[in-house]
Formats: structure tokens, C-alpha cells, sequence
């Protein structure tokens, strides 16, 4: 016999036939038996835990156990023992203490080392579970005492399998389980930690800080308890790990790579030489495929961008730049004046890396010169291309990639129906011919072998014949093989049903790709047409998200045309955009801000296809609707720039309906309602490189209406629009007006809300010379931000209160808050902010300990220069220079601070403070040369700078760090 508790009581005999065990009276019975087999339980215990009423009688109580011997089959199974009852079984027998066994071993061999065997063994021990244990026994206490401890043994065996699990390299496959047991079990400081591993080995270390945060809050609120000795050691070893991204990755590869080994090492070798080449040829030869299989080989880090999407070739900096996953802008939304090519330049120029640029075709002239120009800045860079026509620029190594031999044509199409109809066996002439009338196109081979799941070989070949009107064939130029490869399209579209062809028409609207939700939302379909279009070769799925290639995806494109449907699709798509930034808004401003900035960024893609459709349209609601509802992820990502071309082409139409035609009366053909998304879109339009004109045009107008939105007992619909426009008004001569606006909502009931006006009601305070009330402000700010989740607000905050404890001299509250504040910089990816953090923690501890500021003055240096920063490497380079003053190295002083200033764009409020501070290193260095003249002229320089925050010149001069020594001479000598 074979006995089960982990879930409802069952048995089974030897021969497998279920054992019909009656009652629930009999199934308990057995149960209590089953708990600890072989050991007697009183007939008073049995009869109390069945019934715990106390109707059981003794007599009854023989009854139900005569009547479970007959059902059993054996009176032999149960016996009478004393005052009891026993049941006479093997552990092994019974699921329970099998189970226990296997988890036993399991757990020993994980500790041994050898996981492969543990994981078999605990996947065994946890299969035995079939629902909870000892179900349908919620009054007994024996039973309740068991189940407690079986079901604690069995998340015990969850934890060690999925510890196997990742010593073996299966990280993405635990991350959604172990998501669903942290949610589950919120204080179980393992499985966190489990989680926190499992994220950081895919690259999710910020999220995995998060997890480490929720879990400190848990414990703390539920037990009062601090996080145990390991799960801080994982935290600080996540917090020391290196803060950059990564850049975009080769997409990965789901099938095997057949027939070009020999190129991959030719182009490897010759990518040693060669610091530009172009894999060309024909749609469908396997350019793409090539290119990933080299970027795979290579030794250096690898960057892979895909240009299909983009239809703007002057966004071709700042993709690249989301690619090396490098933000254009800073969480305070300034860039320091730079232009996205500046700072990609800034980014590679002493960079080891292999940049792969794949379908430059239809962007050839402007790939063609930012490369050129990269190509010349950056020595350590290089570029493969894919292109159906070469860049055609000095340097360029052109490689044509051509069809595939006959046998590797042959290798290829067998591989492919074997993955399709299992044991496809072939005559080789008959797949010979096949291939032949394909033109030894990969793509088409694909194509054409994936309809073997339901056609016969022969009958392949004849629809091909007739399809192609194939005859022996010599040499085939690339236009005739484009030819053949589009009627291979046509003909695998053809065998579509209806539903099919019209998802994948419709699927053509998506820019990125597309999850299953939104595909089925998109196109109107069902997942069982989604997996057969997969099936059928005409999508592509991996890591959770549908592609299309691109040559499937221009023949859907025109079918979408010819049906009529391509501004119905466009429409459901922006729509679907649409919902998905007003759901993630307001999670943007909370603790599960990471994991809403990671689906938006997935999906970026798809905003900027939206939004240029609605701007196009014309459909001017739509378009800001779109835009005021992704800027709180824009803004917080630093990607604002990304649609300042499409909000200026916006505002621009808007003009144009303007009756008006004045200066001031941009936005008025908008109704009142759509003031606060008119807004959102001016500060978005300023944000690109040539959007200063569009901001002292619309500057006013847009002030006026988020002054409307804001000023009722309702507040306004994107709250996240406050922060920068205050950052963007503090640059400009009169920014009182934003400054009023935001500081006005201190007393709104919302909390991000009311945080937000704080932080800017603490720079109102600072203006008037109160230190202390503005660091009350910027506390309240802190832990408001702080309370929510929010790691944008908080770490702004963070970082003034830090310069506040730094300016009344309290250094080590100074760098409890930057390290603090720097924690959240590094979960949000903002280099250039962490690279400013280490500089401001430099400054802090350079007086007590040179050695610790200058590591992190260089620290600050590198992550800049990575960050493509010339701000922030400005302010790494000016605290180098303040530390070769120390040593008294005026000459290196110098050149360090001169450096500096060359990077400081000197209208921009963020630089102001390393420029004063680089300005008094000019003039302390003169005053040490004994040059009272040149260091009087840097000192009336300073103070200068200083009178554009509104301070008196020693406050702001504190403000900004200076130690008061330097404060006093300043004021003397200037």
C-alpha cells in the first residue's frame, strides 16, 4: 500500500487502483494513523481528535476502524496495541516521511557542494505535495501540529532547491517563484536574500535593493527587528558591486546557428584589425543572425543596438545612448549644456567596446556620420555594422554576407522541421530542391520549414515550385533573391487563416516588440493565434516579449496598408501605450518605482512610435495625453529627450491653430482641461537641444495654466510636473512664480504632494538666508519622499540636507545622508548623480583624510567619464585638484582646476558650486604663488557666481562648501 497526507488523505495498492476510504470520519482516522507511522495512538486521543464534540464513542470508534480494515484490504495494516491503534507501514510507504527523507538528503548534499544532486532530490521530495498537509483536519491539534511542521519542512526544501538552482545558473527561471514566496512570506529573510541574488545575477541589482529595503520595513513593523548578519553582509556586498549598466546585450538566440562558424572567426579576427565593418547583403541572408553570433565571440564588451524601430535619424545619439543604458540627463534634469553626441563621445572615449548597429539601411547617412565622428573620438571603439548598403565612410571593411552553401542550406532546413515534426527524416535531393528554389536564404528556409508541422515534405516542395515557377538556377544577383524571399512571405501569409493575418498585420504597429497582454490587447487576437503565428516562423518570442523580424514586418506592413487598417491599428496601439503610462504614473511615486521604470523602459520603444503617430495624426489630445503621462517616467529615467523633437513638432501645430499668432498666446486653441498636459509638454519640448526657443515662447502661457490646474481644492492630475518645473524656472532671472506655485501645496493631503512643495519651499528659505528653517523644509521633504518609496525625491532631498549639515560643520551627519542619498542614486542607474554624491562625500572627509577623498574623487571621475558627464567629471576633477593643493602640487593643482572650469557650462545652477569652488582653487594657487592680483580677479569672479542663487555672497559661498577661511578671503579680497 501506498499512503498520502501532503494534501487530502489517500491511498493507493500496489497495482495503482485508489483505495475507496469512505467518510471523512474514516479519512481522519487514517490521517492521525499515518502522522507517525508505527507509533500507537490511544483510542481516546482518536476518538477526541475525529470528534472533538465527544460523540465518538468507543464503540463507534472500532466501528470506523473495522470498517477502514476492510476498505484497506488487510486487518493486518491496522492493529490493536494496548490501550490504541498503530498502522503498520514503511516510511517510504507513506508520502510524508518520504518526503522528509528526500528534503533530509537534499539538504546535505547542497551543503556538500554538489547542487546538481540536491536539486534532483529536493524537486522529488516537493513533487510528492499535492495541497496542504493533513487537509480536512483543521480541529485536530495533533494533525494542525503536524501540518505546521511539515509545511515549515517544506518551505525549508523550497529554499534549498532554489538555492541549487542558482549555484547551477538558473536565476531568471527563480526570480518569478521567489517573487511570489517573498510576497508570501514577507519575514522570511531567506528567501529575500534568495531573491536579492537571483535579480543581481540578471543584472536587477537595484531592484534587488528594494527588495532588501521592503524586507528592513517588515521587519521593523512587525517584529521590530533589524535584518539578520547575512542578509546586511548580501546588501553591502550589492552596494560595493559596480553601479554601472550595462549595455544592451545581443538579443538571445533560441535556435541553433548553422553553417557560418567559419565567418564568425574570420569576422572576429578581422574586428581585431579593422575598427569599422559591414556585414552586407540582401533582407533574409542572415545579417542579423551573423552579427549576434560575432558580438558572442567577441572578447570585449559588447553593445547591441537595433535601428529597425527608429524612423528619426536625429535620435540616433540618444538611442545609442539608452542602448549603453546611460540616462541624457541627471535626476535634478539639467545635462550641464551638453548635446546627447557630446556625451556619448564623452561615454566611449576610452572605452574597450564592440558597438553592433544592426539595419542602418534606412538610416545610412546619419549612421554613417555619427559613427565617423565616434569613430574619430574614440580610440578603443568599434563598430559592426548591418546594413543592405555599405556606410561608405574611410575605414570601412565591407564583408557581403551571402546565401548559405547547399549543405549548410540542407543542415539548416533539417534542423528546423526537426523542431517542428519530431523524427522528420528526408530524401536529400528532395530537401536540395527545396533550398535551391529558397536561394539558400536563411530566412526563407525558415519559413518554408516550419510549415512541416502540417505538410508533407512533397507537398511542400510542389506548392514551392508552383509558387516560385523554380528552374535550375546559376548565379542569383541580391535584388532577384530579394524577389524569391518576398514571394516566400507572400506564400507563408497566404497558408494564414483570416485571425492570423490580420494579427500579424496589426502586430506591425509595435516598435519593440510586445508582451502577450499587449499584443492580444493590440491586435485583438487570442494566445492561440499568438503561438501559432510563433509556430509558423511569422514571430519570434523570448525573455516574455513577441518580435517580428523586419523583413516579415515591412510585407505585414504593406498588407496592413492594403486592408486599410493601418490608422484603426495606430489608433488601438497609441491607445494601449496610452493606458499603460496612466497605470504606471502613480506607481512611479512610490516604493514599487523600479519595477514600473523597468516595464516602461521595456517598452520605450513603443511611447516613441505612439507619440510620433499621435503628433503626426493629426491628434493633438492624444499625443498630450501621452506625453504628460510618461513624463514622471522620463523624467525620473533622464530620457526627457528622447520626445522633445515630437513635443516641439507639437507645440508648433498648436501655434498654427492659434488664432491668436502672439508671443504669449501659445496653447490657447487648447480647451482649459488640457492645461496641466500642455505643460507637461513646453518643459518636455525644453528639454531637447534645440528646445530654448520653444521655452521663451511657451514659458509664460504654460505657467498660467498649471498656475489654474494647481490652484483649486482639487489638486492636478500629474503632480510630478511641479518638481522640474521648479528645477527648470530656478535657471531663469525671474523664478519666483514657480517657485510660489509648488511651494503653495504644502498643505495638500496628498503625501508626494506635499513632499514635492517642501523640498522647494526649503530652496524659498535658503534664499532668504535660513539655513535652519529650509534644512526643516528639505527634512520634511526627506521623509515624506522617504515614506513613500519615492528614491528620486528622496535622494534630491538627501543630498541638501547633506550640504547643509556640511555648511554648519556636522561632516559626519553630512556623510551618513550622501551615502544615504547615493544608495537610491545607484537604484535609479544615475551615474552622473552617484559620480556627484561621491564628490560632495570627498569633499565632506578631505579635511580629516586625503587618501579617503581622493579615492573618491577618482571613484566620482570614472563613473563620469562612463556617464559621458562633463559636469560631473568637472567636479571629480576640481576635488583632485583640491587635494594636490594639499600636498601643495601647484602645478597639478592648476591643470586640475583648469580642466575643470573648461567643462563647467557656467550658466547652468547644478555647476555653479564646483565652478565657484574650482574659481577659489585658481585663486588660493595664486595667492600661494604670491599673485595677489590674478587671485583677486578669480575671488570677484566667485562672488559674481554666487549672487545668481539670491543669497548674500557668505551664505551662498557656505552653501555651496567653501571652508569660512576661504569664505573670508573671498570677501576681502574680491
Amino acid at each position: 500500500m501506498r499512503f498520502a497526507i501532503l494534501g487530502e488523505t489517500r491511498a493507493w495498492r500496489d497495482d495503482g487502483a485508489e483505495v475507496p476510504l469512505g467518510g471523512p470520519a474514516r479519512r481522519a482516522l487514517l490521517a492521525l494513523l499515518l502522522v507517525r507511522p508505527g507509533e500507537v495512538v490511544s483510542a481516546d486521543r482518536l476518538a477526541d481528535e475525529i470528534d472533538p464534540g465527544g460523540a465518538l464513542s468507543a464503540h463507534a470508534l472500532q466501528s470506523q476502524v473495522s470498517r477502514l480494515r476492510t476498505a484497506l484490504g488487510s486487518a493486518s495494516l491496522i492493529e490493536r496495541a494496548g490501550a490504541g491503534y498503530r498502522i503498520v507501514a514503511d516510511d517510504d510507504d507513506v508520502d510524508a516521511c518520504r518526503f522528509e527523507r528526500l528534503a533530509q538528503e537534499g539538504r546535505a548534499a547542497l551543503r556538500d557542494g554538489d547542487a546538481e544532486r540536491a536539486v534532483t532530490l529536493l524537486r522529488e521530495a516537493l513533487e510528492l505535495w499535492r495541497g496542504p498537509a493533513l487537509a480536512g483536519l483543521a480541529e485536530s491539534h495533533t494533525a494542525q501540529a503536524a501540518a505546521v511542521r511539515l509545511e515549515e519542512r517544506r518551505l525549508g526544501a523550497l529554499e534549498d532547491r532554489i538555492e541549487g538552482e542558482l549555484r547551477l545558473g538558473e536565476h531568471r527561471a527563480a526570480v518569478a517563484e521567489l517573487r511570489e514566496l517573498v510576497g508570501r512570506h514577507p519575514l522570511r529573510e531567506r528567501l529575500a536574500g534568495l531573491l536579492m541574488r537571483a535579480l543581481s545575477a540578471e543584472g536587477g541589482q537595484a531592484e534587488a535593493l528594494v527588495v532588501f529595503e521592503q524586507t528592513r520595513r517588515h521587519l521593523a513593523d512587525e517584529l521590530g527587528a533589524d535584518p539578520s548578519a547575512e542578509l546586511v553582509a548580501l546588501h553591502r556586498e550589492l552596494l560595493s558591486a559596480d553601479p554601472s549598466p550595462s549595455p544592451a546585450a545581443p538579443p538571445a538566440q533560441l535556435t541553433s546557428f548553422v553553417g557560418r562558424a567559419g565567418e564568425v572567426a574570420e569576422l572576429v579576427e578581422l574586428l581585431g584589425v579593422a575598427r569599422l565593418v559591414t556585414l552586407a547583403g540582401p533582407g533574409g541572408v542572415g545579417k542579423t543572425r551573423l552579427s549576434v553570433e560575432v558580438a558572442a565571440a567577441a572578447a570585449d564588451d559588447v553593445c547591441f543596438v537595433e535601428l529597425a524601430p527608429l524612423r528619426d535619424g536625429g535620435a540616433l545619439a540618444q538611442v545609442l545612448l539608452g542602448a549603453l543604458g546611460l540616462r541624457e540627463n541627471g535626476l535634478h534634469l539639467g545635462n550641464g549644456g551638453q548635446q546627447s553626441v557630446d556625451r556619448l563621445i564623452g561615454a566611449l572615449s576610452d572605452r574597450l567596446l564592440l558597438l553592433v548597429l544592426d539595419n542602418c539601411e534606412h538610416l545610412v547617412e546619419e549612421a554613417a556620420t555619427l559613427v565617423a565622428r565616434l569613430l574619430a573620438a574614440c580610440p578603443r571603439l568599434r563598430v559592426l555594422a548591418t546594413s543592405r548598403e555599405p556606410l561608405g565612410i574611410i575605414g570601412e571593411h565591407l564583408w557581403q554576407v551571402r546565401p548559405l552553401d547547399d549543405e549548410a542550406a540542407a543542415r539548416l532546413f533539417t534542423d528546423r522541421a526537426r523542431a517542428v515534426r519530431r523524427g522528420f527524416a528526408a530524401d536529400a535531393r528532395t530537401v536540395g530542391r527545396i533550398c535551391a528554389a529558397l536561394d539558400n536564404l536563411p530566412l526563407a528556409i525558415e519559413l518554408a520549414a516550419a510549415r512541416l508541422r502540417t505538410l508533407h515534405i512533397d507537398d511542400l516542395a510542389g506548392r514551392l515550385d508552383d509558387r516560385l515557377a523554380v528552374a535550375a538556377r546559376g548565379s542569383r544577383t541580391a535584388d532577384e533573391r530579394h524577389r524569391t524571399l518576398r514571394s516566400v512571405v507572400a506564400w507563408s501569409w497566404e497558408l494564414l487563416s483570416e485571425a492570423e493575418q490580420r494579427a500579424a498585420r496589426w502586430f506591425t504597429v509595435f516598435a519593440g516588440g510586445a508582451t502577450a497582454e499587449s499584443a492580444l490587447a493590440v491586435c485583438g487576437t487570442d494566445g492561440e493565434t499568438l503561438e501559432s503565428l510563433a509556430d509558423k516562423s511569422l514571430l519570434e518570442v523570448s525573455g516574455g516579449r513577441y518580435r517580428m523580424l523586419e523583413t516579415i514586418r515591412a510585407y505585414g506592413a504593406e498588407r496592413l496598408d492594403a486592408a486599410g487598417e493601418r490608422e484603426q491599428a495606430r489608433r488601438a496601439h497609441a491607445r494601449h501605450v496610452l493606458e499603460l503610462v496612466r497605470t504606471a504614473d502613480p506607481h512611479l511615486r512610490r516604493a514599487e518605482q523600479l519595477k514600473w521604470l523597468a516595464v516602461l523602459a521595456a517598452e520605450h520603444a513603443d511611447l516613441l512610435a505612439a507619440v510620433r503617430w499621435a503628433v503626426e495624426a493629426p491628434e493633438a489630445e492624444t499625443a498630450l495625453e501621452l506625453l504628460a503621462s510618461a513624463s514622471t517616467y522620463l523624467w525620473i529615467r533622464g530620457a526627457a529627450a528622447s520626445v522633445a523633437p515630437q513635443a516641439i513638432a507639437l507645440l508648433a501645430s498648436l501655434d498654427a491653430l492659434d488664432s491668436a499668432g502672439s508671443v504669449d498666446s501659445g496653447g490657447d486653441a487648447l480647451p482649459d482641461r488640457l492645461g496641466e498636459e500642455y505643460a507637461a509638454c513646453v518643459l518636455l519640448a525644453a528639454s531637447g537641444e534645440a528646445g530654448r526657443p520653444v521655452w521663451q515662447r511657451h514659458r509664460a502661457q504654460a505657467e498660467k495654466a498649471l498656475t489654474a490646474a494647481w490652484s483649486g481644492a482639487e489638486p492636478g492630475r500629474y503632480p510630478a510636473v511641479l518638481l522640474p518645473w521648479m528645477m527648470r524656472n530656478a535657471s531663469e532671472a525671474e523664478p519666483r512664480g514657480a517657485f510660489a506655485l509648488v511651494s503653495s501645496q504644502r498643505d495638500r493631503p496628498e503625501p508626494w504632494v506635499r513632499a514635492a512643495a517642501e523640498y522647494v519651499w526649503g530652496f524659498g528659505l535658503l534664499g532668504e538666508g535660513g539655513n535652519a528653517a529650509a534644512e526643516g523644509g528639505f527634512g520634511a521633504a526627506a521623509e515624506g519622499f522617504r515614506s513613500l518609496g519615492d528614491r528620486w525625491g528622496t535622494a534630491l532631498a538627501l543630498d541638501m540636507l547633506a550640504s547643509l549639515a556640511a555648511a554648519r560643520g556636522d561632516r559626519a551627519t553630512a556623510i551618513a545622508l550622501t551615502d544615504e542619498a547615493l544608495t537610491f542614486t545607484e537604484q535609479l542607474g544615475a551615474l552622473e548623480d552617484a559620480a556627484d554624491l561621491l564628490v560632495n562625500r570627498g569633499d565632506h572627509v578631505a579635511g580629516d583624510d586625503a587618501a579617503v577623498a581622493r579615492a573618491d574623487y577618482a571613484k566620482a571621475a570614472d563613473l563620469a567619464r562612463r556617464a559621458g558627464s562633463a559636469t560631473s567629471l568637472a567636479a571629480a576633477l576640481r576635488g583632485l585638484g583640491d587635494i594636490a593643493l594639499l600636498e601643495q602640487d601647484l602645478t597639478e593643482a592648476e591643470r586640475l582646476y583648469a580642466e575643470a572650469l573648461d567643462r563647467i557650462d557656467p550658466y547652468w545652477i547644478k555647476g555653479l558650486g564646483n565652478r565657484v569652488r574650482a574659481l577659489a582653487g585658481l585663486g588660493r594657487v595664486a595667492e600661494a604663488r604670491g599673485d595677489r592680483v590674478a587671485a583677486r580677479s578669480r575671488y570677484q569672479e566667485i562672488a559674481e557666481s554666487a549672487a545668481v542663487i539670491g543669497a548674500s555672497t557668505q551664505d551662498a559661498l557656505r552653501l555651496m562648501g567653501l571652508p569660512e577661511s576661504l569664505v573670508e578671503a573671498v570677501i576681502t579680497l574680491r
